[in-house]
């Protein structure tokens, strides 16, 4: 594919963005719906790629799902209603989606086996497949079930207490579900709080979920009841916009109904710490999730140090962070971050490389970053998304900035979380 032209040199941008639907929630609202008694309606889903996949995957388990545009009907049988897959699981480049997908299979009596794209096949998976093997799945498949393709079998699972090794939301969430058709409570323990859309999401269709500190608790044997779900506007894609409206001259930008959960607010606060010009308003609960309206002005930004409990709540966000911090006065560094080597790609080296290619001070460092700052002026140049969707979409916002045509490769991998990107970005010039 031709290498996309992105506009450089922006001299401002002015007006309102409406961000698409979450993407975490969006997987859940499919996947509860899909497991819950009757019919679940969900309004601004998120139609990316990733979530589509988990459409695609329940639809081959037997569920009757109906989607038009961002409005989608899930026709759910409950638990015991899954159907054994006549063909493999695609879940495409969505880590959400195999491994939440895999507790609740772990649950099933019946097999199925599970692919994904070439970034799937590199991700660990092992985080995921032991403790659903301690709870009683027969997981197998390469490197001892670490890669894909994943064959599994479930049913009769009995509930564990389980420790994180690592703060994943994924990990958790898989625990939980299986934990939902375990016989006895499942108990996860993290490391460090991540974000809680599961928790709220058992609660919202009816179930039970206890939450001490960062012990989190469901019992087996619950029944899910379908109901509305309308999905906040994504922050992580909010971010992108965040990060424009702050370092482009002139600019002033409003985001509306963006999730504002505070499990995923990281973004915001580091905003905060460098001193961003912000307004957070309207602060309201849609269903269970806290949603307001951002406002931020171009800002005199200063640099920080970004590690410990802050990483789970910002870690998609650490690309296009990196780029806010190459506008700030001082050094920013990243640290405590080494989940960004499993992410789509490595993310610390494909971030670091990337914006040297602009003309960046930033070096990688084990377990994260450090980026020089003082307002560098980036340089024009040929760069590419490595089919990270959210490599592609900084890339583009660091063209805004940068001096010289800038040329992004895979600009296609956008399409993953924001299929109308270049075009809302393009609304603001």
């Amino acid at each position: 594919m031709e290498a996309k032209k992105l506009k450089t040199n922006q001299k401002t941008l002015n007006g309102k963005v409406v961000v698409p639907g979450d993407k975490s929630i969006s997987h859940r609202a499919v996947m509860f719906g899909s497991i819950a008694s009757g019919v679940t309606t969900i309004e601004h889903f998120l139609p990316g790629e990733d979530c589509l996949s988990t459409i695609s995957c329940f639809k081959n388990l037997g569920v009757d799902i109906e989607r038009d545009g961002t409005k989608v009907t899930v026709y759910g049988n409950g638990l015991s209603g899954l159907k054994e897959p006549n063909a493999v699981l695609d879940v495409g480049n969505s880590g959400t989606t195999i491994r939440l997908l895999m507790g609740i299979l772990s649950g099933q009596p019946f097999h199925s086996v599970l692919i994904g794209d070439d970034s799937i096949a590199k991700r660990p998976m092992t985080r995921v497949t032991l403790p659903l093997a301690q709870m009683g799945a027969r997981i197998s498949g390469r490197n001892k079930a670490e890669f894909t393709p994943l064959s599994l079998s479930g049913g009769d699972l009995k509930a564990i207490e389980y420790k994180l090794p690592v703060a994943s939301a994924q990990v958790k969430s898989a625990i939980l579900l299986a934990g939902l058709q375990a016989d006895g409570v499942t108990t996860v323990i993290e490391p460090e709080k991540t974000r809680d859309h599961t928790e709220r999401m058992i609660q919202m269709f009816g179930g039970e979920v206890k939450t001490d500190g960062n012990r989190v608790s469901v019992c087996g044997g619950q029944q899910l009841a379908g109901t509305h779900v309308r999905v906040p506007g994504d922050i992580s894609s909010a971010a992108f916009f965040l990060v424009a409206g702050a370092i482009v001259p002139n600019g002033s930008i409003e985001l509306t109904n963006v999730g504002l959960n505070p499990t995923r607010t990281g973004i915001i606060d580091v905003l905060k710490q460098m001193g961003a010009n912000m307004v957070i308003e309207e602060e309201q609960t849609e269903a269970t999730e806290p949603i307001g309206t951002i406002k931020i002005q171009s800002s005199t930004l200063k640099g920080t140090v970004i590690s410990g409990d802050l990483i789970p709540r910002l870690i998609d966000e650490i690309p296009v962070i990196a780029l806010l911090a190459t506008q700030a006065e001082g050094e920013t560094v990243i640290k405590d971050a080494a989940e960004l080597k499993v992410k789509e790609t490595n993310r610390i080296d494909t971030v670091v490389n990337e914006l040297r290619k602009l003309g960046a001070n930033i070096e990688a460092t084990p377990d994260g970053m450090v980026i020089h700052g003082n307002n560098s002026t980036l340089k024009g140049g040929t760069v590419s998304s490595h089919g990270d969707h959210r490599i592609g979409m900084m890339l583009a916002v660091a063209a805004l900035i940068s001096d010289g045509d800038v040329y992004l490769e895979n600009s296609d991998a956008v399409a993953v979380s924001y299929p109308n990107f270049f075009d809302d970005l393009h609304s603001l010039f």
